[in-house]
């Protein structure tokens, strides 16, 4: 009787699971040697050939410079996360105000794209800190948001780099964020349940306490009337 060795890759076992190998993103070691202007022309190539895989006619008007969009758009936009010298500059200012309280910046609009199929995640990311000393601009934390949301993404690892991102920057443990997102992957294939959502959180220093877990949920609850 003949007998075969089952050999599986990472691709086989992972599948069509949303699994994360790794709270870091994977990048190679010489991700970032090619310019930006020749990643463009590559990926140009690649979405054309796949398009004309596909059978789309790339003579047609509408098509010709979908190639080119779609590449300059992964590079300069949509994946402008993975290098990191698009990371926003996080200012950072001693707490004259003495506020020792929980701070929330909620409903921060969020878009990413998932890795596994390349489809959106949309939703709203919140956080919470309580200062040590040092206080963040508003909007930075805005800008870490998008600054990791913008690369090939599972939400479990942006809910986490999020949080040690702006505990770097405050040298304090105590940041929390929740995530609240679609993701496309679900609501338009596979699937196909267009109501369902998933959520995501992470807890540091305090906010593993149930009395300061729940005020940051509670401030999350309260509407937002302008």
């Amino acid at each position: 009787m003949k007998y075969e060795k089952n050999f599986k890759t990472i691709e086989d076992i992972i599948g069509d699971n949303h699994l994360s190998t790794s709270t870091v993103t994977p990048i190679r070691d010489d991700a970032f040697k090619l310019s930006d202007t020749d990643k463009i022309k590559i990926i140009e190539e690649k979405v054309a050939d796949i398009l004309h895989t596909l059978g789309m006619d790339l003579t047609d008007d509408s098509l010709k410079g979908t190639p080119k969009r779609v590449a300059k758009m992964y590079v300069n936009e949509i994946f402008c996360g993975l290098n990191p010298k698009n990371k926003p500059k996080a200012s950072k200012f001693d707490n004259k105000y003495k506020y020792g309280e929980v701070l929330v910046e909620k409903n921060i609009t969020l878009y990413s794209t998932c890795e596994h199929h390349l489809l959106p995640i949309v939703g709203k990311a919140h956080i919470a800190y309580i200062s040590k000393g040092s206080v963040v601009g508003l909007s930075k934390m805005n800008r870490i948001v998008q600054y990791f949301a913008q690369r090939p993404q599972v939400q479990e690892r942006l809910t986490i780099q999020i949080v040690r991102e702006l505990q770097k920057i405050l040298n304090t443990k105590d940041v929390a964020c929740i995530i609240d997102a679609k993701h496309l992957c679900v609501n338009q294939r596979g699937i196909k349940d267009i109501s369902s959502s998933t959520v995501t959180s992470e807890f540091g220093g305090v906010f593993k306490q149930q009395d300061k877990k729940q005020e940051f949920i509670d401030y999350i609850k309260l509407p937002t009337k302008f």
